[in-house]
């Protein structure tokens, strides 16, 4: 039931109904709603992994001696994440407040980006005037992106957010780094997409 969870919700977010899901996992509603009695409780076990990896990805950057380097890093991890996961974006901005599992992993995620920013700020690599709510525009940018498959998507991503980053540097006069490949989009994906995770199904 958690891998079609999974599956469905990566291919089509999270707003798919218990019982597409019950369906996909070949069980009835009843079965399903036993396991988890509320669909926010599927939510929190399908993506407790996804959660766990950001928070790893977190304290490798603040264990890292350069506080630029640790910050996009962070950045790169959880926008590729959401690149081939249309419910991770849900997940990861906490639009289902019931997931209490999720609770203390978001606070600690949220105060360790906090001082990810400060850090890359003294450093003077990071603008003054960004802010870590800030992270929410880049996510919900990058959750636009549109494409044929969750490859082309993920490429299209690396692009975007290196972009990004470029922007949010304290000296974008610098020579910034060559971009990665750019992907061939085309806007009747958007159509085709509606959601926050922009992958087509």
């Amino acid at each position: 039931m958690v891998e079609a969870a999974r599956e469905i919700f990566a291919t089509a977010g999270v707003d798919v109904t218990m019982r597409e899901i019950a369906r996909r996992a070949g069980v009835g509603v009843a079965t399903l709603y036993r396991r988890f009695p509320t669909k926010e409780s599927l939510i929190t076990e399908v993506f407790a992994e996804q959660m766990a990896m950001c928070a790893a990805a977190l304290d490798q950057a603040l264990a890292d001696p350069d506080p630029w380097h640790g910050f996009c890093a962070v950045i790169e991890k959880v926008c590729a994440m959401q690149a081939v996961d249309r419910g991770f974006t849900s997940a990861f901005l906490a639009a289902f407040p019931g997931a209490v599992a999720f609770g203390p992993v978001l606070v600690r995620n949220e105060r360790g980006f906090a001082e990810l920013t400060r850090r890359a700020k003294q450093s003077g690599q990071l603008r003054a005037d960004f802010v870590p709510d800030d992270l929410r525009l880049l996510i919900m940018a990058n959750g636009g992106i549109s494409a044929e498959s969750p490859e082309a998507a993920l490429a299209a991503s690396r692009r975007l957010v290196t972009l990004l980053l470029q922007s949010l540097r304290a000296h974008p006069a610098d020579p910034p780094g060559p971009l990665p490949p750019a992907v061939p989009l085309r806007l009747h994906h958007l159509e085709a997409s509606r959601g926050p995770g922009g992958i087509t199904a």
